[in-house]
């Protein structure tokens, strides 16, 4: 994949879920070296998506979304250079 060329040699994607404390899923993505990178998607505690957008070795970039609590996309946010 073209994103991985950002790293060293050998550094692999892994998938990651993160939760909340009771259980739910809050973020789901994918790192490299243990620092966020790739496309996330966050959610409420109701399993609604609250935001999506990617990751740069930790830093947000590009385009990401925030959602209102039906789910559909309220505001556009760019990262970035």
């Amino acid at each position: 994949m073209a994103e991985n060329a950002t790293h060293q040699v050998g550094a692999e994607q892994q998938p990651k879920e993160t939760f909340h404390r009771d259980g739910s899923l809050w973020g789901r993505g994918h790192v490299v070296n243990g620092a966020m990178h790739g496309y996330w998607e966050f959610f409420r505690k109701d399993g609604t998506k609250m935001r999506s957008g990617s990751f740069d070795r930790d830093g947000q970039v590009g385009e990401w979304i925030t959602y209102d609590k039906a789910g559909e996309p309220f505001k556009v946010t760019q990262f970035g250079p």
